[in-house]
């Protein structure tokens, strides 16, 4: 098995798949979102669409199209870890950390082997990227934490978890678009929305923008959020290039 990447390869009769490694890695993904921009600024003739996903970008191509030689040839021309990334923006998204808000705070404190105090000053100042959306519309994967945060998934379900909330396992954090089972451990809750069909961006987030997530009480939580008409939970972001 060629072990070599970047690689391409097919899935199904109409995509391709674009793997720049074969497990979570900070260069990998970057590239897979340059690489995913470039694609989008100037596109292969007969690609359709793209996504980009932690390690690989997926290429889905009209039928009888061929673009695996000019994608090969997009691949090989530059070093795509070592490309700038596209414009994108810096989200400040409050958190409410333990209690009620964060369940499993505690828990995954002890596992990273710190406090709950240290614990929620780490997250709460960590500058993370968003790697990838997924499982739901506009939900963010955000990493790479540091390793003392390469937590374990848990080994059952929490049955539930609300929209909001924020979770940590192997050194990633997600954003919780939507209500759902996890096997992560809940640590915070944020208002944030990251997918509303009535705003001018309905899916906020991109693959590529950098998000921190500053502790506030639940009380400034709440209020923020009744005062947020957009969905943002009171977030604020600024324009990176």
């Amino acid at each position: 098995m060629d072990d070599t990447f970047p690689q391409i390869e097919p899935l199904g009769e109409a995509a391709l798949l674009v793997r720049f490694a074969p497990r979570l890695d900070d260069a990998a993904n970057r590239a897979c979102v340059a690489f995913r921009a470039a694609l989008e600024a100037e596109p292969v003739a007969g690609v359709e669409e793209t996504a980009s996903s932690l390690g690989s970008v997926l290429v889905r191509f009209a039928p009888g199209a061929e673009v695996g030689e000019a994608l090969r040839d997009r691949l090989g021309a530059r070093d795509w870890s070592a490309v700038p990334p596209p414009p994108r923006r810096w989200w400040r998204i409050p958190c409410s950390y333990g209690g009620e808000d964060g369940p499993q705070l505690e828990e995954a404190a002890r596992m990273a082997g710190m406090d709950v105090a240290d614990a929620v000053a780490a997250l709460s100042s960590v500058r993370v990227r968003i790697l990838a959306l997924g499982f739901a519309p506009g939900m963010p994967y955000l990493g790479i934490l540091p390793d003392v945060w390469n937590l374990p998934r848990q080994t059952g379900l929490t049955p539930k978890v609300p929209e909001g909330a924020l979770v940590v396992a192997v050194r990633q954090l997600v954003l919780f678009g939507t209500s759902a089972p996890t096997g992560w451990r809940q640590v915070g809750l944020t208002a944030f929305g990251c997918f509303r069909p009535g705003r001018d961006r309905p899916i906020a987030l991109s693959p590529g923008d950098e998000v921190t997530f500053p502790a506030v009480s639940p009380a400034a939580l709440r209020e923020g959020a009744e005062a947020d008409d957009q969905g943002h939970g009171g977030a604020t972001w600024e324009r990176l290039e």
